[in-house]
């Protein structure tokens, strides 16, 4: 079957029509392009179709960079020019908000970097092969195990520490019988690759760790510090329970220095990933922002806090696991809360607490209708949201702007070049 693609949407996935007018989604083509397809899926709204081949190319398609590419479940868009990337990703926003009714929006601002070596964290699967122990992702809409010799858009030495962990595996009998008990492992790296953590997730609690890092230290002097964590899967589908930390070496975080700042990371605590653009996300929430008190919501290690508490005589962070915000963010006019933000803003609205600022960072679920309600009634003369996923972005927004807020901003920060993910910060106003 032959079809022409329509443009990009959310989910990597290109879109075309049928003669009929069903929906069609296709992979690993651009807009503009003309290509013959196979339906796989029928789905309520839509069917699921696999490329065969690209009749006519976009003038935006290259080589993908990566061999793994069309196969490994990570990238999305490794076949676009990066300038293409962006717009589509632009393209992607602007439609969703649209979608939600919100209508006269501001003209979204790009913010990009490079486009490659840029994620600070990289979690690998680890599988023995043929008695050989591999490292690698899943693949591409499956939970089978793909194992890859190379990942361009991770920190150089985050493949280097994968490797040196499987080639010890290989020299010494004991670590490789300890790793036949490993599922997973993570790395996160400081932006300029001088310090590294490292997380082995396993399936049952066996000392071993001190032995894997001595040896792995011989090839990555980076390692500072590394921990294990009990990780139960149950189905086929790996469903996963929360991680249980068992044995620990070294440090037990590491200091990341962006900006003018040292945020302390504690193994395992979210940071964004994005090495190139971290100080670039802090300058558009934080710069020329000043007032009496200001609110961080979903504060993690306190990135945007710390910038705001040099332009407010008070900053609230609050976020529900605040054990690294608690020991690091204090000094006169800091204040850290453990609290959920629904917890927060209940309290606030009862005590009438009314801030110049708030920024909300929340996670891929958005905010909600609660959060938007209580915030709406807080009143801040000045919100900005933080938003990774463009539809509940659209839903929260819709409900915060029919509260009376406008929307003055709108950023599109690309924190995940070639894949369909995107970072996008608004600017609302009364």
């Amino acid at each position: 079957m032959k079809l022409q693609i329509e443009k990009a949407i959310y989910g990597g996935a290109g879109l075309a029509h049928r003669t009929d007018g069903e929906s069609v989604f296709v992979p690993f083509v651009l807009p503009g392009e003309l290509a013959e397809v196979q339906i796989q899926q029928h789905k309520k709204n839509f069917e699921e179709a696999s490329l065969l081949q690209v009749l006519k190319d976009s003038e935006d398609r290259v080589q993908p960079a990566c061999p793994h590419f069309g196969e490994c479940g990570g990238c999305h868009y490794q076949h676009a020019q990066y300038p293409a990337q962006v717009k589509m990703k632009a393209s992607i926003l602007q439609e969703a908000l649209e979608r939600a009714g919100l209508s006269a929006l501001p003209e979204i601002q790009s913010h990009t970097a490079a486009a490659w070596a840029y994620r600070n964290r990289m979690r690998l699967r680890i599988e023995e092969v043929d008695s050989i122990l591999r490292a690698g992702y899943n693949r591409r809409g499956t939970n089978e195990f793909l194992a890859i010799q190379e990942c361009p858009i991770t920190v150089p030495l985050l493949w280097r520490a994968a490797q040196s962990l499987l080639q010890v595996a290989t020299e010494n009998t004991a670590v490789k019988r300890w790793l036949g008990n490993a599922v997973e492992a993570e790395f996160f790296t400081t932006a300029d690759e001088k310090r590294l953590q490292m997380t082995v997730f396993v399936r049952k609690d066996q000392p071993g760790l001190a032995s894997l890092c001595d040896h792995m230290k011989q090839f990555v002097p980076e390692l500072v510090g590394a921990g294990t964590s009990l990780l139960k899967l149950a189905g086929p589908q790996r469903q996963v329970q929360k991680p249980r930390p068992l044995e620990s070496w070294g440090a037990q975080g590491l200091s990341y220095p962006a900006g003018n700042e040292d945020y302390w990371v504690s193994r395992g605590a979210f940071f964004q990933v994005n090495r190139f653009l971290i100080e670039e996300l802090v300058r558009i929430v934080a710069t020329n922002r000043i007032g009496q008190l200001a609110w961080d919501l979903y504060a993690g290690v306190g990135l945007f806090s710390r910038a705001l508490a040099k332009t407010f005589q008070q900053v609230v962070a609050v976020e529900a696991a605040a054990t690294d915000l608690i020991s690091s963010f204090k000094g006169t006019g800091r204040r850290a809360v453990e609290a959920t933000t629904v917890e927060f803003l209940r309290q606030a609205v009862v005590q009438r607490e009314r801030p110049q600022l708030i920024v909300v960072d929340p996670p891929r679920v958005g905010v909600g209708a609660e959060v938007c309600s209580l915030l709406a009634r807080v009143s801040a003369p000045e919100l900005v949201y933080v938003s990774c996923d463009p539809v509940t972005l659209a839903r929260d927004l819709k409900m915060l702007l029919d509260a009376g807020y406008k929307l003055e901003e709108l950023h599109l920060v690309d924190l995940f070049p070639q894949t369909f993910h995107l970072e996008t910060i608004v600017v609302l106003r009364r």
